[in-house]
């Protein structure tokens, strides 16, 4: 029997809740997995996981062998990760997570860029805008903007992220002027569902001062193509981190809106399952994206922003 692998999928079983979920990560069969489990436990001499129409939990005996275990495997794989990576050899698969604000414009390039370097190395890159569970197992890094609150995260800041008004030129010479914040309740507002504040209302600073204005969007969105789309077409003034509409800003496809104000910045986060070596990959990968990113205007390394907001 291999042991090691056995007890690899009796980990991931317990920490994705399905033999299917395990299978599709190891890159085995589902059967192999039942196999391999099955295998583990005659080797024990008790039943290990309790399956049902739900997925898979522990028995009395199986959580007491996962909480033995601890980061065993994990350790075991960062220091034959960081063996391979002492003779000279970048590779292996590098899985990130990202809003999509992030990883569609920004964050697939760097990770691309870093493939040119290390042509062994494969992405695999989750774009969502919901905060990663990093005790999954099944993240290496993840890139947001809410602070870390779990045990065992390594949460470090990248910069603050900026956020301005923008508008098609178009819809900004057919439309009443927008010199004041209190001018925006006449126009329609196209918004990414986390840019408001509670209460559905506009958090805007300027020169150190914040004011909150009550709006009622025409449009409210978690998708960067919706939003881009709503925006170039003309259909009304948005709310965009800088990142996203720097080039449509630099082309005079979109112009900002009340250019003096700025929406409330936030913090941009990398988080990692802290352990007691990092693979290769992952390290090398810190090592060249975290000054890539600092590179791109909207981000600025300097700068106080607030935690809990994605695009």
């Amino acid at each position: 029997m291999d042991l090691a692998a056995s007890l690899r999928a009796f980990v991931d079983v317990l920490e994705l809740g399905s033999m299917s979920a395990a299978a599709r990560k190891l890159g085995l069969s589902q059967p192999a997995v039942t196999k391999l489990i099955r295998n583990l436990e005659a080797h024990v001499g008790a039943p290990l996981l309790e399956r049902g129409p739900t997925g898979a939990r522990p028995t009395d005996h199986g959580r007491r062998l996962r909480e033995r275990l601890g980061d065993t495997l994990s350790t075991i794989d960062a220091a034959i990760g960081a063996a391979k990576g002492e003779a000279g050899s970048i590779g292996g698969t590098l899985r990130l997570h990202a809003p999509a604000c992030l990883g569609e414009r920004h964050l697939h390039d760097v990770a691309q860029r870093f493939r040119s370097i290390h042509p062994d190395v494969a992405v695999d890159l989750t774009l969502e805008n919901t905060p990663a569970d990093l005790r999954r197992g099944d993240i290496d890094l993840a890139f947001g903007m809410t602070r870390a609150k779990a045990q065992g995260i390594v949460q470090s800041r990248i910069g603050l992220v900026r956020r301005y008004l923008v508008a098609a030129p178009s819809y900004v010479e057919a439309y009443a002027p927008i010199d004041t914040p209190a001018a925006l309740a006449a126009h329609d507002l196209i918004v990414t569902d986390v840019s408001l504040a509670p209460g559905d209302t506009l958090p805007l600073q300027q020169d150190g001062k914040e004011i909150e204005m009550a709006v009622n969007p025409v449009l409210r969105t978690n998708s960067v193509g919706v939003l881009l789309e709503a925006l170039r077409s003309g259909r009304g003034i948005g709310t965009a981190q800088r990142l996203l509409v720097d080039r449509d800003l630099l082309d005079g496809r979109l112009v900002r809106v009340l250019p003096d104000w700025e929406i409330r910045s936030s913090n941009l986060y990398l988080s990692y399952p802290a352990a007691r070596w990092l693979r290769p990959v992952v390290r090398a990968f810190l090592d060249f994206a975290v000054p890539a990113l600092r590179q791109i205007p909207g981000i600025e390394r300097h700068g106080v922003g607030i935690g809990g907001t994605t695009c």
